[in-house]
């Protein structure tokens, strides 16, 4: 169980505000759950909390008060933010045109000693670290204790641009404990004070709050290629957000626009111009800060951002700490694209796909091999033969219950009429726990929009159709109900076709021709032609419009 020990000199702070505002705050009684006090001039004074904001005095407030509480704190610095002595409080300031203060924020500043257990094995590594999360969630808080348990045995020189991390004051707070501290004359010349500590003091690590410049984030690159390890924060509340600010993507590795060549672009299955990372990224590890006790861990930034741009969910970690203080860590959930079917091979281009979560040392999905969607195509992946036990649907002989579905962007009409293909009852349901799959378009898919991130949370499957027609739905049911229409006369259809196939896949592989179109096809027999095509290396695609849709087969 993780103990903490909070230190915050709150007096320090309620001294220096009206006597009857800090009356009001003491009377409260909540002072382990304030974040900020906060003074409008013509405004109630009002105390944030974390579960919310309180008015304190039922008077407004005057100049007077604002004038009592600037006598009694710091000298404000370009960035207009103040702090008292010796202490981790921050008095940020608000101006009028011509300059007069007309509204403070007096944020509480806390010492938390043992906030980086959770990470400490990360923060040890040596890795370059990037703390990602909104204002207020603790970034800060961390980044402190981070430099104090790193300080023990390692040179640390903190850069504090706000005195936000050592606090206000020539002599550092006793938080940062051995670490050495480097004041920022302004906020505009942070980068050069990076710099600086570098070259003047050889540090084995930097502590960075809040990198938001350009200049900075080539700065913090500069230092992270010297062999430095960093540990920064920076605004945002996901990797993909950093990913699309353009003044701090750099930092992850940056984003370019690629023109691929016209075969590169027909084997991935995507448009000519694709998004890729343009560099390595400045740090090794990105943590996600939800909230203060619940993270989530980039162990490898590289891949987590081409899997973004990939259109992949990314593989992360899970860490939070329950009502007890226990901290645990649930390992990567990778969603990729599965095709579970009979064939041996279940690969084939923009025809169906299925997908199903697998958690870290799970058994992975038979057959051997897994198709993984990347922007548009599917790559293959060889794993480990692992049984794999489908979830209960209805199938079989005998009179069956209804598959209930939770459709994402499906037509529910052309759903009902696939599944009187197969004489199987379709419930549609409102509520994604109480699918027994979820089925929707590749579109949809791409968005991730958080209803499929419940249902793979939930373990629920998800089927993924290329598009809303009803051959695909129908294709679709098949895989789920493990059926094939491949009975009585389709038996000799797909045999026909696939010796069709066989004796295309002759011809170019003697160099007698360099494609072959087959005869139009339906999907599923569409779908064993693509599967033989592949196991001979070539490659295939399909062409046409429905009925009379075929395909085509030619070497690479």
């Amino acid at each position: 169980m993780t103990q903490f020990q909070i230190t915050d000199d709150l007096e320090a702070l309620l001294s220096v505000l009206p006597p009857d505002i800090a009356r009001a705050v003491r009377d409260r009684n909540r002072n382990e759950a304030l974040l900020e006090v906060v003074l409008d001039l013509g405004r109630y004074p009002e105390a944030r909390y974390t579960d919310g904001e309180a008015t304190l005095c039922p008077r407004e407030v005057t100049e007077a008060d604002l004038q009592y509480v600037v006598s009694r704190i710091g000298e404000f610095d370009a960035d207009n933010r103040a702090g008292i002595q010796r202490t981790l409080h921050r008095i940020s300031a608000i101006r009028n045109r011509r300059g007069n203060i007309i509204g403070l924020t007096c944020r509480v500043g806390r010492a938390v000693y043992g906030t980086i257990e959770i990470i400490k094995d990360i923060i040890l590594s040596g890795k370059s670290i990037l703390l990602l999360g909104r204002p207020g969630v603790g970034k800060t808080t961390m980044l402190r204790e981070a430099a104090r348990v790193l300080a023990e045995h390692k040179r640390v020189i903190i850069v504090d641009t706000s005195n936000e991390i050592g606090g206000d004051g020539d002599i550092p707070h006793p938080a940062v404990g051995r670490a050495r501290r480097m004041q920022v004359p302004k906020p505009s010349l942070q980068h050069e004070v990076m710099i600086e500590a570098v070259e003047n003091h050889m540090p084995e690590v930097i502590i960075i709050d809040e990198i938001g410049r350009e200049l900075e984030a080539v700065a913090a690159r500069t230092i992270a290629e010297r062999g430095v390890q960093l540990i920064a924060t920076a605004h945002g509340n996901t990797l993909e957000n950093l990913l699309m600010n353009p003044t701090l993507s750099d930092l992850v590795g940056g984003i370019e626009s690629v023109t691929l060549s016209d075969e590169e672009a027909r084997r991935r299955g995507t448009q000519k111009t694709v998004l890729e990372r343009r560099a390595p990224p400045t740090f090794d590890v990105l943590i996600e800060i939800q909230d203060r006790q619940r993270l989530l861990v980039h162990h490898d930034v590289a891949a987590s951002v081409d899997a973004l741009l990939r259109g992949q969910q990314p593989d992360v970690e899970l860490r939070y700490r329950d009502e007890e203080g226990r901290i645990h860590i649930e390992k990567p959930r990778f969603r990729r694209a599965v095709m579970v079917g009979k064939s041996p091979l279940p690969f084939w281009r923009g025809e169906i796909i299925s997908t199903t979560p697998i958690a870290a040392g799970e058994p992975l999905p038979a057959p051997a091999r897994v198709t993984v969607e990347r922007v548009g195509t599917f790559e293959e992946e060889e794993l480990e033969e692992a049984s794999w036990q489908a979830p209960p649907l209805p199938s079989g002989n005998g009179p069956r219950r209804p598959l209930r579905v939770y459709p994402l962007g499906l037509a529910r009409n052309r759903l009902q009429r696939a599944a009187s293909v197969f004489g199987t009852p379709i419930q549609f349901v409102e509520q994604i726990g109480e699918a027994d799959v979820v089925i929707t378009t590749k579109a949809h898919y791409r968005r991730h929009p958080r209803v499929l991130h419940e249902a793979e949370g939930r373990g629920i499957p998800i089927y993924v159709v290329r598009s809303n027609t009803v051959t695909q739905i129908e294709s679709c049911l098949a895989d789920i109900l493990n059926l094939t229409p491949a009975e009585g006369e389709e038996e000799d259809r797909l045999a026909q076709a696939l010796e069709e196939a066989e004796a295309a896949i002759r011809k170019i592989l003697h160099g007698e021709a360099k494609y072959v179109d087959l005869s139009p096809q339906n999907a599923y027999i569409r779908r064993q032609q693509h599967l033989l095509a592949r196991q001979y290396n070539l490659i295939s695609h399909s062409y046409g419009k429905e009925p009379n849709r075929y395909v085509r087969i030619y070497a690479e």
